[in-house]
């Protein structure tokens, strides 16, 4: 069985880029895959109206719209409204650009100008990942107990996702969030580092190192290490028992 995303189903692709001549040619590229267009956006406005009606599979998106807007803020809207994969678009980039651009969650970055080759992998990963990610999502909103006691002085909401110290609520990144909600969502069962690290970076290999840094900056942010190490199989979240 093919793993080919695009030769199994027809995507529909929103182009969001100011230059008509560039989203044309995108356009001939993704309907050369088999892919749908479900519409060409110039400007950020008619980004956000087109998806707001017709809602995509997924968006390419120029980072440089030559508004009051850019596509980054196009991007950021589409994901936490409608949680539609983004891929960016640019015909450069440096360090803060890039950076700028992570906190919109991107499944992809291309270059300008993508060869098609380029555009096909970018699509079929972001989907896979995306599908694979939300498929596993679903899992974790069975959240019973609304608060979690990791020590006499440390909660956890999971509601709000809120994490509390002697009644102050401590400030956590957004990895850091996404960390505690796959481990707060059934206490005590492992999860497998695959799927702690899908969940966060939402990367298929997982980069021990970089999860382990995470945990560490944790341990000294709340005064305690919460998470068990299990070897070769993954975290756990240890709750304390408070006494009735």
């Amino acid at each position: 069985m093919s793993n080919n995303l695009i030769a199994n189903k027809t995507f529909d692709v929103l182009i969001v880029e100011d230059e008509p001549i560039l989203a044309m040619a995108m356009e001939v590229k993704l309907k050369k895959m088999g892919l749908g267009v479900s519409g060409i956006a110039s400007t950020p406005d008619n980004a956000i109206l087109h998806v707001q009606n017709n809602y995509p599979d997924i968006a390419i998106v120029d980072i440089n719209l030559n508004a009051s807007k850019t596509g980054i803020d196009v991007a950021n809207y589409i994901w936490k409204n409608f949680q539609i994969p983004i891929i960016f678009l640019t015909s450069y980039y440096n360090d803060k650009i890039l950076n700028e651009a992570m906190d919109a969650e991107p499944y992809a970055y291309l270059i300008k100008p993508c060869r098609e080759e380029e555009l096909k992998v970018a699509i079929n990963t972001a989907m896979h990942k995306h599908q694979f990610f939300f498929k596993n999502k679903k899992l974790f909103h069975k959240k019973k107990d609304k608060f979690l006691y990791l020590s006499e002085s440390i909660v956890y909401n999971k509601t709000t996702c809120e994490l509390f110290v002697n009644e102050k609520m401590i400030k956590l990144t957004k990895n850091e969030k996404k960390l505690f909600e796959i481990l707060t969502n059934e206490p005590g069962k492992v999860m497998s580092f695959t799927s702690i690290f899908n969940f966060i970076w939402r990367e298929d290999v997982y980069d021990l190192a970089k999860l382990r840094s995470l945990i560490y900056r944790l341990k000294n942010k709340i005064g305690i290490n919460p998470f068990e190490n299990l070897y070769e199989e993954g975290y756990r979240i240890v709750i304390f028992e408070k006494n009735s």
